[in-house]
């Protein structure tokens, strides 16, 4: 599963500008925070602390404008807590933006 990375890479570089190794960290700081919130899901064990996950990636994604990941996280957020398919989705997502 491959994404536009557009938006992160146009956020990225109005944030650093030509630097590629601030860039790099600054998508490196944003999948690691992405997966972070994708583990949290995938540990919750009520349907506050999915929702609550799930709403924190759709916000994260949603700094960066990555409009495929706000969708998978607003899918989990209506969907059933620990659904395997939608964390595979999304940290298909993740990992391809990193």
């Amino acid at each position: 599963m491959s994404f536009d990375s557009g938006p992160l890479d146009r956020y990225i570089s109005a944030a650093v500008g030509d630097d590629p190794v601030v860039a790099r960290e600054l998508r490196a700081s944003f999948a690691a925070g992405a997966r972070d919130l994708a583990d949290l899901m995938r540990r919750a064990r009520c349907d506050a602390n999915w929702r609550v996950a799930a709403e924190r990636l759709k916000s994260l994604a949603a700094t960066f404008g990555i409009v495929p990941l706000i969708q998978m996280a607003e899918v989990a957020i209506d969907g059933a807590p620990g659904d395997p398919a939608i964390l595979r989705d999304i940290n298909a997502a993740i990992d391809s933006l990193a």
